[in-house]
C-alpha cells in the first residue's frame, strides 16, 4: 500500500479526503468489492459515498449510499442522504434531507416532515461512521448516536471500544482499535476495526447473527486524495 501521507489540511481543521477499497468476504471467500470515498465539495461541505457490488450463488446486490454533511469542531452534521439498491429482489431508493434551520427531517417515504423531536446530534447511515472516527481521535470509548435510518425511523446506535489488536489485512499488518456495536439482545453481532496510523480509517468490519458470520469487509487499498502539501509521513507497509 506504500506510505500514508497526512496532509496539512488535517492540522488546519479539514477532513482528510481519501479513497478506500475493500474486499467483501463470506467464510473466507471474496464475493464482492466496495469503495468508500470522501471529498470536499465546492461549497465547503463534505460528501462521503459507499458503493458495493456483491455476488453470492444466485444472489446479487449493488448499492450506492451518499451523505452530504457539514464539519465543524470535529462534529458531523448531515445535510442529505441517498441510497440506491438493485439486484436480486426489488430495487430500492431512499432519500433524507436534514433541515437544521426548520428543525425537520424530510424523507422520500413521506409527504411531510418526519414526526421527530429535532436533535443537533442526528446522523444518517453514513455520516455516523465519520463521527465515530472523530470521537475515536478524541479518545472516547463509549459512543452513541441518534440515527435516522434508510426508512426514516429513529434508532439509537451505541458502541464501545473493547481494545486494540494487530490484524492481518490485504494491505499488511495493521494495529487497530476494536469497536463493538451494542444491541438490545445477543442475536446480532457487529465489530469494526479502525487504524490510527491511517487517520482512524475503517479497515475491517465483521457482522454475524447468532454466532454465525454474515459477511466480513477488509481494506485492500487506501489513498489520500487531498491535493495539499505533505507535512507528515506514516508508514503502513507490512513488516
Amino acid at each position: 500500500m506504500g506510505t500514508l501521507l497526512l496532509p496539512t489540511s488535517v492540522l488546519a481543521g479539514d477532513l482528510t479526503q481519501y479513497e478506500a477499497k475493500y474486499d467483501v468476504l463470506r467464510k473466507g471467500e471474496t464475493h464482492g468489492k466496495a469503495v468508500r470515498e470522501l471529498k470536499k465539495a465546492a461549497d465547503g461541505n463534505y460528501v462521503i459515498t459507499y458503493h458495493s457490488e456483491i455476488e453470492w450463488m444466485i444472489f446479487s446486490d449493488s448499492r450506492k449510499e451518499t451523505s452530504k454533511f457539514t464539519y465543524h469542531d470535529q462534529k458531523i452534521s448531515p445535510l442529505s442522504y441517498t441510497m440506491e439498491r438493485s439486484g436480486t429482489g426489488p430495487d430500492k431508493e431512499y432519500s433524507l434531507k436534514f433541515d437544521a434551520a426548520q428543525k425537520q427531517v424530510q424523507s422520500s417515504e413521506s409527504k411531510y416532515p418526519l414526526k421527530l423531536d429535532w436533535s443537533d446530534d442526528f446522523q444518517d447511515s453514513l455520516s455516523y461512521q465519520v463521527q465515530v472516527r472523530e470521537e475515536l481521535k478524541q479518545g472516547k470509548t463509549q459512543l452513541s448516536y441518534p440515527l435516522i435510518d434508510k426508512k426514516g425511523n429513529l434508532r439509537n446506535y451505541d458502541f464501545e471500544v473493547i481494545g486494540t489488536e494487530m490484524i492481518s489485512l490485504p494491505v499488511g499488518n495493521v494495529e487497530a482499535i476494536k469497536v463493538k456495536r451494542l444491541y438490545d439482545n445477543d442475536k446480532r453481532q457487529a465489530l469494526a476495526w479502525f487504524a490510527p496510523e491511517m487517520d482512524y480509517m475503517l479497515v475491517r468490519m465483521w457482522k454475524g447473527e447468532k454466532g454465525v458470520e454474515q459477511f466480513e469487509v477488509q481494506l485492500n487499498s487506501f489513498t489520500v486524495t487531498t491535493p495539499v502539501a505533505v507535512t507528515n509521513e506514516v508508514s503502513n507497509e507490512a513488516p
